[in-house]
């Protein structure tokens, strides 16, 4: 295992002699607050505070097969890909406005189908149903094609946000897919059992690494997965959900086989209920490694377990993100009080965890697809996808909570629904 570590560092350091990075590595920012949002509105998030963004990236719906001039031109084991110069002006401006700002900026990778047959044929793994409920495919790095596109893509986006000039756009978390323990909805590569669903996010995750670290070698790569700890998602049979430690135990065994690299975890918190924001009273989030699942409530339970020596890199145990949760503003009465308390209760446990780097609130605004849940810090106008009309009370707790006077919103919105403080 040492072996295949120490040559794993010798190709790293020959990559960035390559690309004509320094041989010092720019150390992973502390951007001074856990405060995150996935962004949908950049001028309201900079209101907001915030300190973590991530992004959604189809990688298929930035290639195109038709090229117009202006678009990005890569050439990867002499195939050539076309990157679209629209899309990727878009991604431009969004990462830029947070980063300029001093947040850190993450980028999810997904395979969504596009509904062109020759570029799913590409980028979504060759056993991906195509049946799978949300159009969201593995990656592929199964197919020497599949390879070239994933290497050649998040090359070229490595390349383009890996400065630390202050006018450049700059991302340092890569997001591999999403939810892979329910893998038949978030990672869809057919049915398949651990063994499987394991090796072959692994290849995909080390493809991701040795792109991104190549250029940036700070930057940090995490796994995707939800609270399902070691239960498995009940609507999926065997072959569809997995136990989320069993699939990190896993992945990690089969990352130490072909030569260990520093993988982080992003982690989906959500109350055991997700219409039900009372995190602190989650039945199923027990203070254990053994517990059916890993909410806020039972956070510490993922922070321990990581600690395992089997599990950590150079004796240190892998970082963890928040990197989606939400909490759901019921119609009745009590359902926006709820909402500002759950994510009280969740902010002050998140602060406690030196493990986590950041808490990363879903959604920004409502949206109509999201299966009748209300996880915005803004509602949608009626009749709109995500189209933003008003802010909830969690909107000011969530501007205050990492302020001079967050602390004392915090404890009103804890007193106001009844809540326990964290650990009390």
């Amino acid at each position: 295992m040492e072996y295949a570590r120490d040559m794993l560092r010798a190709i790293t350091f020959f990559s960035l002699l390559l690309v004509g990075q320094p041989q010092e590595p720019e150390p992973f920012p502390d951007p001074g607050s856990k405060k995150g949002l996935q962004v949908q509105m950049t001028d309201d998030a900079l209101r907001l505070g915030v300190r973590h963004a991530t992004f959604n990236v189809q990688l298929g719906h930035l290639w195109t097969l038709t090229p117009r001039e202006g678009d990005h031109a890569v050439s990867e084991g002499g195939d050539l890909f076309h990157f679209r110069a629209d899309a990727v002006a878009g991604l431009d401006a969004r990462i830029g406005a947070l980063s300029e700002a001093g947040a850190v900026v993450y980028l999810i990778l997904l395979a969504r189908a596009t509904g062109d047959s020759e570029r799913d044929g590409v980028v979504l793994h060759p056993d991906a149903d195509p049946a799978m409920p949300h159009r969201l495919a593995a990656l592929n790095a199964n197919t020497e094609r599949g390879r070239r596109f994933l290497r050649a893509a998040v090359g070229f986006l490595a390349d383009r946000y890996n400065s630390s000039e202050p006018q450049r756009p700059s991302v340092w978390g890569w997001i591999v897919g999403n939810e892979v323990n329910s893998h038949w909805w978030w990672h869809n590569l057919g049915r398949a059992k651990l063994e499987r669903v394991a090796s072959e996010y692994e290849r995909a995750v080390r493809i991701v690494y040795e792109q991104v670290r190549a250029r940036r070698p700070d930057a940090r790569v995490y796994i995707s997965l939800e609270h399902h700890w070691q239960a498995r998602f009940a609507a999926g049979e065997a072959d569809q959900s997995l136990p989320g430690r069993a699939l990190l135990d896993r992945f990690a065994a089969v990352a130490r086989e072909g030569g260990d690299y520093p993988w982080h975890v992003a982690f989906h918190p959500y109350p055991e209920n997700l219409f039900d924001p009372r995190v602190w009273e989650d039945e199923s989030a027990l203070p254990g490694p053994d517990s059916p699942r890993v909410t806020f409530k039972n956070l510490e339970v993922l922070t321990e377990y990581l600690g395992r020596e089997e599990l950590t890199w150079d004796g240190r145990p892998r970082r963890v993100i928040c990197s989606e949760q939400g909490f759901h503003a019921t119609d009745g009465p009590d359902g926006a009080r709820d909402q500002a308390a759950g994510f009280a209760w969740s902010w002050r446990k998140v602060a406690g965890l030196d493990g986590v780097d950041a808490l990363i609130l879903h959604r920004h605004v409502d949206h109509s697809a999201e299966f009748g849940l209300n996880l915005g810090l803004w509602t949608r106008e009626p009749g709109s996808v995500a189209t933003p009309d008003r802010p909830r009370p969690i909107y000011e707790l969530f501007r205050l909570c990492d302020t001079e006077g967050g602390g004392a919103a915090l404890d009103a919105a804890l007193k106001a629904a009844g809540a326990p403080s964290p650990g009390g």
